[in-house]
């Protein structure tokens, strides 16, 4: 019997870590960058100051999210670790109870109590960490933490979207730099959100309205504190 058309079929939950981490990076690149660079502008439109600000924010945040992504998915990393390795005594100590334990999961997924008991004892003769990892924990190797995946993801999107509003202020007129990387921005953001909806199998619609939505929100605020300040000063 040859294996199913399906068998080798990619799931798009399996994108989940590194999708997660390149669609926070780009949108954090936008945002971040474009609201420093109208803010600074807002509060001082010389061309080299704003310029100088939005390369040093890209810079900056790239390494900032790169770091933040390694700490925080080596920290889940650590979690399921220590799980995993609970699991793994729990199973030498009382491998009867971790049995029962199995068929009950599989009770509460709608097998009978006959044929979960079966699957549960068939498994545990044959690899009884994995299946106590994958039915109880919830984790799978595809899904699995991945910090340094996650750390060059974030920080390659970061730059690579960062740069949208940086070359938007370099090529834009100084007397209309804050609109045009205002609009530049808006479109990049509507870009990326279907971007991210298509690679994780969503709408597209609500995907790009709400980063744009926020976007948007980020740099009005960000230019009413360049304001202020530009005035105060």
């Amino acid at each position: 019997m040859e294996p199913s058309a399906h068998a080798d079929d990619p799931h798009l939950v399996d994108r989940v870590g590194w999708l997660r981490a390149a669609v926070m990076g780009a949108n954090d690149g936008i945002v971040s960058v474009a609201s420093l660079i109208v803010g600074v502008a807002a509060a001082d439109p010389d061309p080299r100051a704003v310029l100088i600000a939005g390369a040093a924010g890209l810079a900056a945040g790239a390494m900032s999210m790169a770091a933040g992504e390694y700490v925080s998915v080596s920290s889940q990393a650590d979690l399921e670790k220590a799980d995993i390795e609970r699991e793994r005594q729990a199973i030498l100590d009382d491998p009867a109870g971790e049995e029962v334990e199995l068929a009950e999961i599989y009770m509460t997924r709608g097998l009978s109590e006959q044929t979960a008991r079966q699957v549960a004892r068939e498994l545990m003769q044959k690899d009884p960490l994995a299946a106590h990892v994958r039915d109880e924990l919830g984790l799978t190797e595809e899904q699995a933490a991945q910090p340094l995946l996650a750390a060059a993801a974030s920080a390659l999107t970061f730059s690579a979207f960062a740069a949208i509003p940086l070359i938007a202020a370099v090529l834009a007129p100084a007397a209309v730099l804050i609109p045009v990387v205002v609009m530049v921005t808006l479109v990049a953001l509507c870009g990326l959100g279907a971007l991210g909806a298509v690679a994780g199998g969503a709408l597209i619609g609500p995907a790009a309205l709400r980063v744009v939505v926020w976007g948007g929100l980020a740099m009005a605020v960000t230019a009413a504190v360049g304001r202020l300040f530009g005035v105060a000063v």
